[in-house]
């Protein structure tokens, strides 16, 4: 196979890899691309080399998604697979019987292969690297080509539904992913600091940042009980600890130094209609991150409320930044969003887009990260 041919035939694979992983849609793959090189090659081996990086895979071994969701993609690719060749292939049906014969569970996984780049971040944390000059370097050593997965991954355990226990907090939405993949190219954003989230759902973007930008802490939080719950599963399902849920001052994974690779990871229940100044002041936080919250205009107003409540109780330590990235499916909210920060006096800016995509997420959608300084 010529040089040129084996690249695109990587490059297919390597979609299918992420996408089955993460369990897109099974409309988002690239199956022309597929059919076209099926028809070039008169060998099993692309699907063969597919079912490996997809059914077979380790991680969906281990962490399988939906039974539905595999038993639909495996029927699809024998369709393709007919469609071109007259030979059944063994392998295909064999996988297929598997899963025909498995129940369906009410939580699947979804994985996301991460970026070699981390592994630049961690040779220069062991190296005592300064953090303001880790994205500098970072930028330096990293090659103008697409970001390529590395070993390393995030799993998580989701809802089968979208809507489940009266929250959608279970699944993971796709501006947890674009603002993962922009922490990646920005490690030291995070780097050496305190960073709390804000309805972490899933916790796709908070695993993301832990295993890749070594923040020194990192405060989950979310105020339904069934997210903390599966958050909680979820931050030990990829091999973090948990610190013991608190927000006295005294005992705040925060307030001590902490001198393992690892970060301190904590996760707290925090309503944002409620929560106290003093609960807030807890954390210390030195940046702050949401994802996908931005999706009803109470929704925007409770958010609002709690940043200026953060920016009110933090005057005696340097303004935090804060991140927040969403979808824009109503510009009225997102011109909601934007007047109240106005009106409360909190500054804001829009981040570049950023042009790696790492994570198989929806791409004619319009997502935006604003920068807030609290």
């Amino acid at each position: 196979m010529a040089p040129e041919e084996t690249a695109e035939a990587e490059s297919v694979l390597q979609s299918f890899e992420r996408r089955f992983l993460a369990a897109r849609t099974l409309r988002s793959f690239p199956w022309q691309s597929l059919e076209e090189k099926l028809r070039d090659s008169s060998g099993p081996e692309l699907l063969l080399n597919i079912l490996q990086k997809t059914v077979k895979h380790p991680l969906c071994v281990k962490h399988p998604p939906s039974v539905k969701y595999v038993r639909c993609f495996l029927s699809e690719l024998i369709r393709k697979h007919e469609a071109v060749h007259m030979e059944p292939l063994d392998e295909l049906y064999e996988a297929l019987a598997e899963v025909l014969m498995a129940e369906e569970p009410t939580q699947c996984h979804r994985s996301y292969l991460l970026s070699c780049h981390f592994e630049k971040v961690r040779w220069m944390q062991s190296h005592n690297v300064c953090p303001s000059e880790i994205g500098f370097l970072c930028a330096a050593l990293t090659p103008s080509r697409p970001i390529q997965p590395s070993g390393d991954s995030v799993t998580l355990s989701e809802s089968t539904a979208i809507v489940s226990h009266g929250t959608t907090g279970l699944v993971t939405w796709d501006a947890a992913l674009y603002l993962a993949e922009w922490a990646i190219e920005n490690p030291a954003t995070f780097a050496h600091r305190t960073v709390l989230e804000l309805g972490s759902g899933a916790g796709l973007t908070g695993l993301a940042i832990c295993k890749t930008c070594c923040p020194s802490t990192y405060v989950f939080s979310d105020c339904h009980s069934c997210v903390l719950e599966q958050l909680r599963g979820n931050i030990l399902l990829n091999g973090l600890s948990l610190e013991p849920d608190t927000t006295d001052p005294e005992r705040h994974p925060g307030h001590n130094a902490h001198d393992t690779e690892s970060p301190r990871v904590t996760v707290a229940q925090l309503d944002w209609d409620v929560v106290t100044a003093p609960e807030l002041a807890a954390f210390r936080p030195d940046v702050i991150i949401a994802a996908d919250v931005l999706y009803c205009p109470e929704t925007v107003m409770s958010l609002v409320r709690v940043l200026q409540r953060l920016s009110a109780c933090l005057k005696d330590q340097q303004a935090p930044e804060a991140y927040i990235a969403f979808t824009v499916r109503s510009p009225e909210t997102c011109w909601l969003f934007t007047n109240e920060l106005g009106q409360t006096g909190i500054p804001w800016e829009a981040v570049p887009h950023h042009n790696q995509k790492l994570f198989p997420y929806e791409e004619h959608l319009d997502m935006a990260i604003l920068k807030l300084i609290l």
